[in-house]
């Protein structure tokens, strides 16, 4: 048995969240912090190359490999479920897409009761680990830990797809992160010098060599020791060996949405019929725990084009991938060095919304989904995403095996008024595409079809062309009810050294992608955290 021994802190997950706390907490030499990631380094190439995500998503050596249960909303199909294993988590793995949600979001929050949530509140911890390419200003921060840049990228059929927003009364913007992102423009990105910059080369790089700062990889948890209502410790296998470690400050639980939930659920804490039913004695009851899931779900309408390049085209020749390659090589720049996702258009599906309720992911290709090679002819594909949606899901453990994969079940379209954006969204992608700007390239609709036309037709196939963008929140909501998992400064209830920090703990989804957001709560949490040790 391999003992780590005693630390201040332990923090569960070395994603996004954690980084940014094993960062900001060994700041301070008085304190020991040990950095706990179940994955491996972040040393595989296709990491770092922001196209790698193709090769990073289903691959055991990045991804937890998870699926979801099958969805009645999907009518009846499971999905893939991507969630980073590998120092920097998801960060290392996703879109790259920085983006703050609305103002709107975090006021919500604090209308909730979560005093010191608002967007005024929020907006000093986004600018803070801002390293921002170009603006230092009110809303922008440069000097910080992750750096957002401009892409390195320009496609003829995006540009023309902002015109036709313009044309249906949607405007051009530069800035999706000033509180209001209604408008188009190309994402920003957490990138630097057309290389990904994730959680690792943000905050833990800069931290590593602290001698106060452990970082161990291929660490699992299997469960949280109890002593006096208190975390004193953890039971692991590091490598497959099994190992423990003692806490005699805080435990902090940020292994995200899927994981936290499921840490929690596997060491007792949770719905005495959930645990009872998976083989785990209750420790104590919180029967929200893995509850109020809530992910976007993006619809992909794809529509063949004419007279314009598209990357299916490019990609498909050893020309084409010789071109692209070489233009990474020499300069960083054009699709190799993309998101995944290039344009992006906040818009309303109908003009009663106050903000911009949907959120489109554009891109000059097509494909059956991920994982598969693109279609063989010139395309693009107009994602859509209702932003704000009132459907609930859960994530449960099924066994006391921390190796097996909790039932994730995000009810997608379960509410009725998802159902309604759904098909509104699906009208107005087909209303922008046949706009004056997109004539020249004779868009042809391939998904869902054009003869698809009625409420129920385009209800059924949203369900047959919908699926994850990855933002999967909430299972450890934040709130002053006594349902509520953790409180406002993120403890959690019933625990006195217990801490989730991580997107988990969101009360309710953000209007956008949710990186940055999660870099927030780390930073908020990690104060707070300070605070409490001053006080305490």
């Amino acid at each position: 048995m391999r003992d780590l021994g005693d630390w201040d802190y332990v923090i569960v997950g070395a994603g996004t969240a954690g980084c940014v706390l094993a960062n900001r907490l060994s700041e301070d030499p008085s304190v020991k912090v040990l950095l706990l990631e179940a994955g491996k380094r972040d040393n595989y190439i296709w990491v770092h190359i922001p196209v790698g995500y193709l090769y990073c998503i289903g691959n055991p050596r990045v991804d937890w490999g998870f699926k979801t249960a099958p969805d009645k909303g999907l009518n009846g199909r499971s999905l893939v479920y991507p969630r980073g294993k590998v120092l920097g988590g998801s960060s290392s793995i996703n879109g790259m897409i920085y983006m703050r949600g609305q103002a709107w979001d975090y006021d919500h929050w604090r209308q909730l009761g979560l005093a010191g949530w608002g967007w005024d509140d929020v907006l000093p911890y986004f600018r803070k680990s801002e390293d921002h390419y170009a603006w230092n200003d009110e809303l922008h921060g440069q000097g910080g830990n992750l750096r957002v840049e401009e892409q390195r990228i320009s496609w003829e059929l995006l540009d023309a797809f902002r015109d036709a927003c313009e044309e249906n009364g949607i405007p051009k913007i530069r800035d999706f992160n000033k509180g209001d992102n209604f408008g188009s423009a190309y994402f920003q990105v957490t990138q630097k010098s057309g290389m990904r910059w994730n959680g690792v080369k943000a905050f833990l790089k800069p931290a590593q060599n602290r001698p106060n700062l452990n970082i161990v990889t291929e660490a699992h948890v299997a469960q949280i020791r109890f002593e006096n209502g208190r975390a004193s410790g953890l039971d692991l296998e590091i490598a497959g060996e099994p190992a423990t470690v003692a806490i005699s400050g805080e435990l902090l639980v940020a292994a995200g949405a899927i994981g936290s939930p499921q840490l929690l659920e596997l060491s007792g804490i949770g719905n005495p019929e959930v645990l009872s039913n998976a083989g785990i004695e209750t420790r104590h009851a919180l029967p929200s725990i893995g509850e109020n899931l809530q992910d976007h779900l993006q619809l992909r309408p794809v529509f063949k084009v004419k007279n314009a390049k598209s990357l299916n085209k490019m990609a498909k020749t050893w020309t084409g991938k010789a071109k692209i390659g070489l233009e990474y090589l020499l300069k960083r720049s054009g699709p190799m060095s993309s998101a995944p996702s290039q344009l992006g258009v906040f818009a309303k599906t109908d003009p009663s919304f106050e903000t911009a309720n949907v959120e489109y992911h554009v891109q000059p290709l097509s494909l059956p989904k991920f994982g598969e090679p693109l279609h063989d002819f010139p395309a693009m594909t107009a994602s859509v995403c209702n932003l704000r949606p009132e459907s609930r899901g859960h994530v449960h453990i099924t066994s006391p095996d921390k190796g097996a994969q909790p039932e994730i079940q995000p009810n997608y379209l379960s509410a009725e008024a998802d159902r309604r954006v759904a098909a509104d969204s699906i009208r107005l992608t087909r209303k922008l595409m046949a706009s004056p700007a997109m004539a020249r390239f004779e868009p042809e609709e391939y998904l869902p079809g054009p003869d698809l036309t009625s409420e129920d037709e385009l209800i059924k196939a949203a369900g047959d062309i919908g699926t994850t963008i990855f933002h999967p929140v909430s299972t450890c909501r934040m709130g002053v009810d006594e349902r509520s998992v953790v409180d406002d400064r993120l403890r959690l209830r019933g625990f006195e050294n217990i801490r989730v920090i991580d997107a988990s703990v969101m009360p309710t989804i953000t209007s956008g992608n949710t990186n940055a957001p999660t870099v927030m709560i780390a930073e908020k949490g990690a104060d707070l955290i300070k605070a409490d040790r001053r006080t305490g």
